[in-house]
């Protein structure tokens, strides 16, 4: 049977949902690893909607997360609700700024953000059965934030952004510069995290790290 690796997307479009080239080199990834994606998000509406042409705000438009991300999984998706710890054998959050403005409050609120409480939830759940979790771009502060009041923190990786990764650690986790064709694993927390976007200039610099980060949660399941 294949191994099921949960996939949570955060809407559709880098600038206000999940980055659309790691979403699918995550499940490009996922399916040559011989395992199955099981894509989620939660059934919110956005903070805000961007237009991705002029990198405005379009005012008054609203769309829903779970909406949007159905639209790169070809409309196969859960509501991340109904997704149950013990439903996967691991889990992966590509990155885009929705990772920080749907999934989390971050990009308002920094260090003092908070998380969705089923994205927080599902985290926990996993941490809980020692179920391996990986993050993409942005998207280790949504960790770190779940983390950050748990006995145990993890090591992560944004890249080598002085910013972030100063909040990332005012979160209580430890952050390690990290080259984006390559991951950071915490082996004791079963992390792993890698920079895409954050640093990234091409798709496919981008895609190795992802792909070394699938390959290594498989490998931990």
């Amino acid at each position: 049977m294949k191994k099921k690796i949960g996939v949570v997307l955060s809407g559709c479009g880098v600038y206000d949902g999940a980055e659309i080239h790691e979403a699918v080199i995550t499940l490009l990834a996922i399916d040559r690893a011989g395992a199955e994606a099981v894509c989620m998000a939660p059934d919110i509406d956005q903070m805000h909607v961007i237009n991705h042409l002029t990198g405005e705000e379009m005012a008054g438009e609203k769309r829903n997360v779970l909406v949007e991300a159905a639209r790169i999984t070809r409309g196969n998706i859960k509501d991340i609700r109904t997704v149950k710890g013990e439903d996967i054998d691991a889990l992966f959050f590509p990155g885009g700024f929705g990772a920080a403005k749907n999934l989390s409050d971050f990009a308002v609120k920094g260090e003092a953000c908070s998380v969705h409480p089923e994205v927080a939830r599902l985290i926990l759940e996993l941490k809980e059965k020692q179920k391996p979790q990986g993050v993409a771009c942005i998207a280790p502060t949504v960790m770190a934030r779940v983390y950050k009041d748990e006995t145990v923190h993890p090591i992560l990786t944004i890249g080598n952004d002085p910013q972030v990764s100063e909040k990332i650690e005012k979160m209580g986790s430890r952050h390690q510069a990290c080259a984006v064709r390559d991951i950071v694993l915490d082996r004791e927390n079963k992390i792993v995290s890698t920079p895409a976007y954050m640093l990234g200039q091409t798709i496919s610099e981008v895609a190795e790290g992802i792909e070394k980060s699938v390959n290594e949660l498989v490998r931990m399941i």
